[in-house]
């Protein structure tokens, strides 16, 4: 899928969030992005691994965070 393709999707589907990011991340002004691996950024599993490819590529580095839930049990033990 081509940059075009993709904002075309997240357009279509009104991510705007997503969208901002992508253009932070063109300007250089995104060099990190935190995420709860469960998660993602996206529900459609396609379009997330493309748009964090995307951002890969544009030199930003995705972190892995725990969820929240795991962090909270850690902590009690």
């Amino acid at each position: 899928m081509t940059r075009d393709e993709m904002m075309a999707k997240l357009k279509e589907q009104d991510m705007t969030e997503v969208i901002e990011l992508i253009e932070d991340a063109e300007k250089g002004d995104l060099e990190e992005l935190e995420l709860a691996e469960s998660l993602g950024l996206l529900l459609d599993r396609n379009l997330n691994r493309e748009v964090l490819q995307l951002l890969e590529s544009l030199g930003v580095t995705i972190i892995y965070v725990k969820d929240d839930d795991e962090d909270g049990e850690e902590e009690n033990d």
